[in-house]
């Protein structure tokens, strides 16, 4: 077998004995590699600071599936790292429901509360329309105020079909309340 590298050595040592000795190690080796990679994509420092603290955090909880028969300790952090920033700039691009412009100190006439009634029933009607999948994520995402990571843990959905099918949701709402405003 061929010699390991220190930071293959360190990993095994935290995967194996939970060194926390080990673990600092390779963060202060690994941390500063993998903020400029992610800042190189555009990423802000903040930013980048935030998902390489949550990336270190994966490696040491999952520290018991690295194989380095499998790949390089490098490899295998530097790909966690690219999935954590897919996952951010997505999160950023998220779909979100168009803010209302309101003047706060505007009292509403009786035309503009039987709009608002009528939009809201329209909107009632559109949801109904939507498969039971969709408008239960889209409820639980915008009514509940639940993260996506919160309605995975609830419904034990993965992630990915959570997030789709509140963007597929919310295209056929905007599709079919298009003539609304």
């Amino acid at each position: 077998m061929a010699e390991l590298s220190q930071q293959t050595l360190w990993m095994l040592a935290v995967r194996d004995k939970r060194d926390r000795q080990a673990f600092s190690a390779m963060f202060d080796h690994f941390a500063p590699r993998l903020k400029g990679m992610i800042m190189r994509s555009g990423i802000a420092a903040h930013q980048a600071e935030e998902i390489v603290q949550d990336v270190m955090l994966t490696v040491w909880r999952k520290a018991s599936m690295f194989d380095p028969h499998r790949a390089q300790v490098s490899a295998w952090i530097y790909q966690i790292a690219r999935n954590r920033q897919i996952d951010m700039v997505r999160k950023e691009r998220r779909p979100e429901p168009e803010d209302l412009i309101e003047d706060p100190g505007a009292e509403l006439d009786a035309s503009q509360i039987l709009a608002l009634e009528q939009e809201a029933t329209e909107l009632k009607n559109a949801l109904s329309r939507l498969s039971g999948e969709q408008r239960e994520m889209i409820e639980k995402a915008y009514l509940g105020e639940l993260t996506h990571q919160e309605i995975s843990t609830q419904t034990g959905l993965p992630l990915g079909t959570i997030k789709s099918r509140i963007r597929l949701g919310l295209e056929r709402l905007r599709h079919e309340l298009k003539g609304i405003r």
